[in-house]
């Protein structure tokens, strides 16, 4: 997995996000590649951080970016206030397999000790569309390490983050 640089405040140090999302084999008549957004989530709801989201990015005149709303919570929350396509998150769909978040230049705002989620939310034309959380306490030091299964539009998720000394 490639590793994530999470910016914390001073007193809390540095810490690595790794982030791995798989995309399930569906025996299906017709499959499309799904749609997918991760994001981080304050106690409140409100977005911490956008990670990363997948849609057809090489669709003439940029018509891939017009089905991003199929993503409905991350559309609400994040999506639509966002310039497309999204600078070092925004990326073409994935093939069957695991797959790390691959973001290059990231940089995450602080997060403060306390209680987050990790929501992934993938939709697929012809499909279903599901989310899958990974609730996780940060306090700066403790590591995190949590993985969740979809049941049908996403696999497994793994989440894991480790304090830097």
């Amino acid at each position: 997995m490639k590793r994530l640089a999470l910016l914390l405040p001073a007193s809390l140090g540095a810490a690595d996000l790794e982030l791995s999302i798989e995309v399930p084999r569906l025996d299906v008549a017709e499959y499309h590649r799904p749609y997918v957004a991760a994001w981080i989530e304050k106690p409140d709801r409100s977005v911490a951080a956008d990670l990363t989201v997948w849609y057809d990015t090489k669709m003439k005149d940029q018509e891939g970016e017009t089905w991003l709303k199929d993503l409905r919570q991350w559309w609400r929350k994040s999506g639509r206030s966002k310039e497309l396509p999204i600078d070092g998150l925004s990326s073409p769909t994935r093939p069957v397999g695991k797959h790390p978040v691959k973001v290059s230049d990231l940089e995450l705002p602080a997060l403060a000790e306390g209680e987050y989620t990790l929501i992934v939310e993938a939709s697929r034309e012809v499909g279903g569309r599901e989310m899958v959380r990974i609730p996780f306490s940060w306090d700066g030091t403790t590591a995190v390490q949590s993985t969740a299964s979809g049941k049908s539009e996403l696999g497994e998720v793994t989440l894991s983050i480790i304090n830097q000394k």
